[in-house]
C-alpha cells in the first residue's frame, strides 16, 4: 500500500473517530437539557418541555440525517441508563421516533436545501410532522402504557387532563387539545433555537470533521 493510500486511511479513521465523538457529546448535551422541563398550563404535569432536541437537530443539520438518528438513540439510551424505565423501554421507543420525527424531515430537507429557507422549511415539515406521529403514539402507546404501567384506568389519565384543561373529555380531544399543542409549541421552540445559534455552532463542529 502506497504512503498516499495509508495517509488518506488513517484520515478516514480520524474523521470517523471524531464524527463519533461529536455524536456522543451532542447525545450528552441532550440528557443533560431533559433534566430542565417547562410545565404546561394545557396539559397534564406529566407533559412538560425540555430542549433535547436541540442538539439532535443540530448534529442533524451539520451530519445528516442518519447521523441525527443515532444521536438521538443515544440519547435514549443515555437517559435509560441513568435514570431508568418505568414502561418496560415502550415510552422509551415511543419518544425516540417522536424525536426522529422532528429532526430526520428537518435535515433530509435542509441537506437538499442548504439555505435559511431551506432550514425553515425543514423545521416548520418535521414540526409538523412531529405533531400527527406523536398524536398518534400517544393515543395508541404511550397514554395506554403509562396507565397500565401505574395501575389506573384511562379514565383517570382523561380526568387528569380535563382537570387543567376543559376541552379534553376523551383519548381522541387529549390528543388534540394536549398532545397536538404540546408538539407544536415544542417543535416551535425547538426549531427557533437552532435557527438563532445554528450558523454560530456549526463551524466548530466542522471543524473536527
Amino acid at each position: 500500500m502506497s504512503t498516499g493510500a495509508v495517509t488518506k486511511t488513517n484520515e478516514k479513521s480520524k474523521t470517523k473517530v471524531k464524527f463519533m465523538v461529536q455524536m456522543g457529546m451532542l447525545a450528552a448535551i441532550s440528557v443533560v437539557l431533559m433534566l430542565f422541563e417547562i410545565p404546561l398550563p394545557f396539559a397534564p404535569s406529566f407533559y412538560e418541555i425540555d430542549f433535547s432536541e436541540v442538539p439532535v437537530m443540530i448534529g442533524c443539520f451539520t451530519m445528516g440525517p442518519l447521523a441525527g438518528a443515532v444521536i438521538e438513540l443515544l440519547k435514549i439510551l443515555l437517559n435509560f441508563a441513568i435514570n431508568g424505565t418505568t414502561t418496560a423501554g415502550v415510552g422509551e421507543f415511543a419518544n425516540f421516533l417522536i424525536g426522529c420525527a422532528l429532526v430526520i424531515p428537518a435535515a433530509i430537507i435542509y441537506k437538499r436545501k442548504r439555505t435559511k429557507s431551506g432550514a425553515v422549511i425543514g423545521m416548520v415539515t418535521g414540526t409538523l410532522f412531529m405533531t400527527v406521529v406523536g398524536c398518534f403514539l400517544n393515543a395508541f402507546v404511550l397514554l395506554p402504557t403509562y396507565a397500565k404501567a401505574f395501575g389506573m384506568p384511562m379514565d383517570a389519565l382523561i380526568e387528569m387532563g380535563s382537570a387543567v384543561n376543559g376541552y379534553i373529555t376523551n383519548l381522541t380531544t387529549f390528543a388534540l387539545f394536549a398532545v397536538a399543542p404540546f408538539n407544536l409549541l415544542k417543535g416551535f421552540l425547538v426549531s427557533l433555537i437552532v435557527f438563532l445559534i445554528y450558523k454560530k455552532i456549526s463551524p466548530i463542529l466542522k471543524m473536527g470533521m
